[in-house]
C-alpha cells in the first residue's frame, strides 16, 4: 500500500465534503511533523473566514517529434477561494491483510491533539479519540 493507492481509494469511498490532507501510517504511530506547517496553515485558513486563495498554475506544453504542440489536461478554471469549509487530516492506519482504518481529524482538533501531548507522534487510539468521523473497509479483489 502506497499513499497513491490511498488517494485512489479515498476518492472512491469518501462521503464527506471538505478539504483533506491524507496520510498513510504503516507503523504504530505517525509523527505530527508529517503534516507540514504550510499544510496546517492552509487547512486552518480554509476552515476559517480568513480563507485560502489559490491560482492554478498554467499547464505546461511541449513539442513532440513531429513539431506539434502537446498540452496537459486543461485546467478547469483560473483560481479559487476556499473559506469556512471543513478541513481534515485524514489518516489511514494500514496493516497488511487487515481492515483499513480511515480516521478524519478536524484540523483544529489535530492542532489541539499535538498541544495536549508531550509525544512527537500520535497513535491510532489518539487519532480515534480526536476524530470526528472514521470508517473501516476490507478491499476485495
Amino acid at each position: 500500500m502506497k499513499e497513491a493507492n490511498f488517494q485512489t481509494e479515498f476518492k472512491a469511498k469518501n462521503e464527506i465534503h471538505g478539504c483533506f490532507e491524507l496520510k498513510l501510517c504503516k507503523g504504530t504511530s505517525l509523527p505530527f511533523s508529517s503534516v507540514k506547517e504550510h499544510q496546517r496553515q492552509a487547512l486552518l485558513d480554509i476552515s476559517s473566514d480568513t480563507g485560502l486563495y489559490h491560482k492554478i498554475a498554467d499547464a505546461p506544453f511541449f513539442k513532440d517529434e513531429k513539431a506539434r504542440m502537446r498540452f496537459t489536461k486543461p485546467k478547469p478554471f483560473d483560481s479559487f477561494l476556499l473559506k469556512d469549509i471543513p478541513a481534515y487530516v485524514v489518516v489511514m492506519f494500514y496493516v497488511k491483510r487487515h481492515k483499513k482504518k480511515v480516521i478524519y481529524i478536524d484540523i483544529e482538533r489535530f492542532v489541539r491533539m499535538e498541544e495536549e501531548t508531550t509525544r512527537k507522534s500520535f497513535t491510532e487510539q489518539m487519532a480515534i479519540d480526536y476524530s470526528v468521523f472514521s470508517f473501516s473497509y476490507l478491499k476485495r479483489s
